[in-house]
């Protein structure tokens, strides 16, 4: 299962009007890079395959490969404002071994 914050969700659906991917799922890849972490990746999937993986989250259609699934399992897909000031999509991953839950 995969989460998407209602934050997240507003921003995915204003990505997918902007760019004209209306109707048209989120893809999320991930893969480990060198040191172990995870490296994330998200568009909007003109393609889909039998195998894909399909959620559902806060009214937002996700696709996965079952090659990424292991690594975002149980993963929130969130749209924050960081230190900088701008705006921008977090993982909060606990399958990510640099992955800190947030502080009570």
């Amino acid at each position: 299962m995969i989460t998407v914050t209602k934050e997240a969700a507003a921003q995915i659906q204003a990505s997918a009007k902007q760019s004209q991917s209306e109707g048209l799922p989120l893809r999320i890849a991930c893969q480990r890079n060198d040191k172990g972490g995870l490296k994330y990746a998200l568009g909007f999937a003109d393609v889909e395959h039998d195998e894909d993986l399909h959620f559902n989250s806060e009214g937002i259609d996700i696709v996965v490969a079952p090659t990424s699934f292991d690594l975002v399992n149980t993963m929130v897909i969130d749209y924050v404002e960081l230190d900088s000031g701008e705006k921008d999509f977090i993982f909060k991953n606990p399958n990510d071994p640099n992955f800190a839950p947030p502080k009570q």
